[in-house]
């Protein structure tokens, strides 16, 4: 009786899946679907979810997408045809594309990642209560930087899960892109930053400085500045920008003197682990060398 009264209500369900024009599911979201049609479609009480799910996976053009993310694995629904950005971005409400994905969203890189980096925040934690003094800094930019291991493989690509630092979303934006897409990620000078803080996430250094020169025609440095300083960060990470924009060639003294708005106490680092380095007294900053 039930698969009888399925096939039936086919044709509703195909135009009721259109209706919603959205592409990606979670199940409790199908389950939802279910109830809330359940007496339109005269489903029986005994046709549950499970077997919904069943059929249309069998009968119609949804289709599976499981995500093996190491923490907690992912178990999607596509309707009909869905982008590998969409998908990523259904994993987690609230999550914002960042680094090396708004690079890419924004223009500023030529190159097409491989690893697709969804932020989702964490939970506000108390502030550090000890300062930075240069042994600290010195320490930390001596090791690699730590990376986000929760990654999962698409269809050759990866989408990594970061963990992000509680911003209340500053920066994040939504916008579309040429296939008609939307989005939310982070707004061009929250994305310079970003690649400054984690090049790792950015394709390393040299893509970081590539993104900097492009970005000049658009980006306002007092903008970055403002949302640099409700960042907050521990680490004087404005040295690293001031290096970045100096190094770019593209920007104005007048420019580059606005991140220079408070003296520098430390000796800092452009990124983690780099064997040989130069150094740059204007910002106390070392580099990579050859940079």
């Amino acid at each position: 009786m039930g698969r009888s009264a399925i096939s039936l209500a086919k044709p509703d369900i195909l135009a009721a899946l259109d209706a919603t024009r959205q592409r990606v599911f979670k199940r409790r979201e199908i389950e939802a679907m279910l109830d809330r049609h359940r007496k339109t479609w005269r489903l029986p009480a005994s046709f549950g979810a499970e077997k919904f799910l069943e059929y249309l996976l069998a009968n119609t053009a949804l289709h599976k997408v499981e995500l093996k993310f190491p923490y907690r694995p992912e178990t999607l629904f596509v309707w009909r045809e869905a982008s590998l950005l969409k998908i990523a971005a259904s994993i987690k409400p609230g999550g914002y594309f960042s680094h090396y994905t708004a690079l890419h969203l924004h223009e500023l890189t030529d190159q097409v990642p491989k690893t697709i980096y969804l932020n989702h925040e964490q939970r506000p934690q108390p502030a550090p209560t000890d300062a930075p003094n240069q042994a600290r800094i010195d320490a930390a930019f001596r090791r690699p930087q730590r990376q986000s291991k929760n990654i999962a493989t698409w269809k050759g690509m990866r989408i990594c899960l970061i963990n992000g630092k509680a911003t209340s979303r500053l920066g994040v934006i939504q916008g579309a892109t040429t296939q008609g897409e939307t989005y939310d990620y982070t707004n061009l000078e929250r994305t310079l930053i970003d690649a400054a803080v984690r090049p790792a996430y950015a394709g390393g250094v040299g893509e970081v400085l590539r993104a900097y020169r492009r970005a000049q025609p658009k980006v306002s440095i007092n903008k970055l500045m403002a949302t640099l300083r409700k960042l907050d960060y521990l680490y004087p990470y404005q040295q690293a920008i001031g290096f970045y924009l100096e190094r770019a060639d593209v920007y104005g003294e007048s420019q580059i003197e606005l991140v220079r708005d408070r003296p520098f106490e430390f000796d800092f680092y452009l990124a983690h682990g780099m064997k040989e380095t130069a150094y740059s007294a204007r910002w106390r900053l070392y580099y990579p060398k050859g940079l």
